[in-house]
């Protein structure tokens, strides 16, 4: 394995979240209890065949198969040593802590964000570590990869309403983009900022973040896009029709600019997903025919994995609002 436990420790929180105990799962897929918890222990490597077991249990839609092929082989010895050896760390271990990061974020939509905050964390931790001790060429590319850790593990705040916690792993996030220099990791820290004060019913407070984020140097233009139809909710909510209308202008003349591959860092950002920000500056400006179709739209063409997840339900929410007003 690569990060040590990294894998047992996302299946324990995912079995403890549905209720299942090691012994329970091992009786499900008929492996022996002793071989699982040394697994999950991180003592052992997992077998395909108990990966994909796993992925199935926990409904994990293949996120469990690749983070394992992920951690797998060269990349399990490069973060094993960098771990061992932070100072002289190299690119390809940096490639392999991104790739967990990238597993866990995608396991977040189909699992929920509950489970994944413990591994989250634990990850996080490691990578701070290194950087603290980090040198050499590589440890701006290391930073990036902290400051993206730190900042998934405040979305996952967030997301289950531990509000204050969100915060100080956002703000914690925003500085560490900035020394990073990553506008794409900048925006996306004001634009959660955003979320929680959406969240809140804090009008005020989404058109504060989602134009921070909006008008953050190096911004991709499909997070500028979805950030500006947010202000535009936002002023939408706050009776500032003329305003709104104008940010949401300036929101559909990013649309093609938008369709251009995301960043990574945000690669929720699809025209879909698009249709979705539209929809809720829609609703602000109480458009709730357009509101409807639009959020209808972006919900039926979300990736399977993502109509599920914990933060479409906001969504399917606010489209029952708009037909409710239609």
């Amino acid at each position: 394995m690569a990060e040590p436990g990294e894998f047992g420790r996302t299946v324990r929180a995912s079995l403890q979240h549905q209720g299942m105990t090691i012994r329970g799962a091992a009786r499900a897929l008929s492996y022996d209890h002793a071989y699982l918890s040394r697994v999950l222990a991180g003592k052992q490597d997992p077998s395909p065949q108990l990966v994909e077991g796993l992925d199935r249990l926990l409904n994990a839609g293949g996120e469990l198969v690749d983070m394992a092929a992920r951690l797998a082989a060269d990349g399990a010895a490069r973060i094993s040593h960098a771990l061992a050896n932070p100072s002289r760390i190299d690119a390809r271990a940096v490639e392999a802590l991104s790739d967990i990061l990238a597993a866990q974020r995608r396991l977040d939509d189909i699992v929920g964000p509950t489970p994944m905050i413990g591994p989250t964390e634990a990850q996080m931790d490691s990578v701070k570590g290194l950087l603290r001790a980090a040198r050499g060429p590589h440890r701006d590319a290391l930073m990036e990869v902290v400051a993206e850790s730190v900042q998934f593990a405040g979305w996952l705040y967030a997301s289950t309403r531990q509000d204050a916690l969100a915060v100080r792993r956002l703000d914690e996030a925003a500085d560490l983009a900035d020394e990073a220099n990553s506008g794409t990791l900048a925006a996306q820290a004001c634009n959660f900022r955003g979320y929680i004060a959406r969240q809140q019913g804090n009008p005020r407070g989404m058109v504060r973040w989602f134009s921070a984020a909006y008008h953050t140097p190096g911004a991709h233009p499909a997070q500028r896009m979805g950030d500006a139809a947010q202000v535009a909710q936002g002023l939408g909510e706050l009776g500032e029709m003329d305003q709104a209308r104008r940010l949401l202008d300036e929101a559909m003349a990013l649309e093609d600019a938008a369709k251009d591959q995301p960043p990574g860092t945000a690669y929720w950002l699809t025209p879909s997903f698009q249709r979705l920000n539209l929809g809720l500056a829609h609703l602000g400006l109480k458009e709730y025919d357009l509101a409807a179709d639009h959020i209808r739209s972006g919900l039926q063409g979300l990736p399977a994995d993502h109509q599920g997840a914990e933060w479409a339900k906001e969504h399917q929410a606010a489209l029952a609002r708009a037909e409710a007003h239609r």
